[in-house]
């Protein structure tokens, strides 16, 4: 992969197998990760050594069953561009 270093890179099921896989491995490569999954505590963990490592990285829980969620994660609605939040805060899932 070449390129994609200081690019944003949304990645869904980053809390286990080929999504944390391929979260990690980007964010290695100079990526700005995002990650969405439902199980919040084990994204946190993963974004905790992902930026140990020196790399970006956000989570943001969210269930791809729902649409608004998905468009969260990808879109978080007003306030500075995407890329400048990724850092280190948390964007929950909408309201049910």
């Amino acid at each position: 992969m070449t390129g994609i270093e200081g690019h944003v890179v949304a990645i869904t099921g980053a809390s286990s197998g080929i999504g944390e896989a391929t979260a990690r491995l980007l964010a290695e490569r100079g990526a700005r990760v995002v990650l969405g999954a439902r199980r919040v505590e084990r994204l946190d963990e993963i974004a905790d050594e992902i930026r140990a490592r020196g790399a970006t990285a956000i989570t943001c829980a969210i269930d791809v069953a729902r649409r608004e969620d998905v468009e969260r994660l990808v879109d978080p609605g007003p306030g500075p561009p995407a890329d400048d939040r990724v850092g280190g805060e948390r964007r929950e899932p909408a309201e049910r």
